[in-house]
């Protein structure tokens, strides 16, 4: 393919064109053509839209900066409002000593059962190895349980656990 020149305004130009890009005529004849009926029966025109069908328009025709414009707008927000709470944390916060809450709760109106419970008194029972190391609470009249068998071939040369405190009875009144 080569160039030709154009008839009507002596241009060179691709010897496939139809029209010349210059002066819009046929470059074989040189007669000047109108070139509005064939854009319009190949690009059609839209009729007049209303505003939110243009404002439609205009967001699908930009969707990729719609969509990234959001996306910027909801980090942005997202940024003040971390900023905010970190500022007002920043300057709310007291350096004063906590005061625990035994000093801010109103206790007086309850009865005793606030008050301490005394520990029950515990036994230790220790045959020589710490794997057999028990702690047993002891009530009144409780009797401590035996002392696991020991291994086949091994010998305990610890003393036998003490006994068991006999059972406290309550003093009864006599009867008249």
């Amino acid at each position: 393919m080569g160039n030709v020149q154009c008839a009507n305004c002596h241009h060179e130009i691709d010897a496939a064109a139809r029209l010349c890009p210059y002066c819009d005529a046929d470059p074989k004849t040189g007669a000047r053509v109108d070139t509005a009926p064939l854009l319009e029966e190949v690009f059609t025109r839209k009729q007049n839209l209303a505003v939110h069908e243009s404002a439609l328009e205009f967001f699908r025709a930009r969707q990729g900066v719609v969509v990234a414009t959001v996306v910027a707008l909801i980090l942005l927000s997202l940024y003040g409002a971390h900023q905010f709470v970190t500022e007002r944390n920043r300057t709310a916060v007291s350096n004063a000593a906590a005061v625990p809450l035994t000093e801010v709760a109103d206790l007086s109106n309850q009865s005793d059962q606030a008050r301490e419970l005394p520990l029950p008194e515990m036994q230790f029972q220790y045959e020589g190895r710490p794997q057999t190391l028990r702690t047993f609470v002891t009530e009144p009249g409780a009797v401590a349980p035996s002392p696991p068998p020991a291994p086949a071939g091994t010998t305990t040369s610890a003393a036998p656990p003490a006994p068991a405190r006999p059972a406290e009875q309550p003093a009864v009144p006599p009867k008249h």
